[in-house]
């Protein structure tokens, strides 16, 4: 595993319930801010094995991104058993529910 996935899974560990994060936040604080494809990756193929809660990450939009029904719904009613309101086509208040960790870690760009 590279530094970066065990960075991305400790920090989508440490998202509480109630807020959510974006793929291009997450991306940022492990330290490669472009690199929300990748944050998508480690979602998809280790959200098991690591008990992730898979369900905080949404699009920068503010929205859900899953495109099948079931996880799409899944994603939804996770959210909402949380408190998160989920509007019309997925879309959740960023100002209200985006999480905001009280520690930014150094973009790899900030080493330069």
């Amino acid at each position: 595993m590279t530094p970066f996935t065990e960075t991305v899974i400790e920090i989508i560990k440490s998202i509480p319930a109630g807020k959510v994060a974006t793929y291009g936040q997450i991306a940022g604080l492990a330290g490669s801010p472009r690199a929300a494809r990748q944050v998508v990756r480690i979602l998809h193929s280790m959200s098991k094995k690591h008990r992730l809660p898979w369900h905080r990450i949404i699009n920068a939009k503010g929205q859900i991104a899953l495109q099948d029904d079931e996880s799409y719904n899944e994603q939804r009613l996770s959210l909402e058993a949380e408190g998160i309101e989920v509007g019309l086509n997925g879309i959740i208040d960023l100002k209200k529910y985006q999480w905001q960790p009280a520690v930014k870690r150094k973009s790899q760009e900030d080493h330069f």
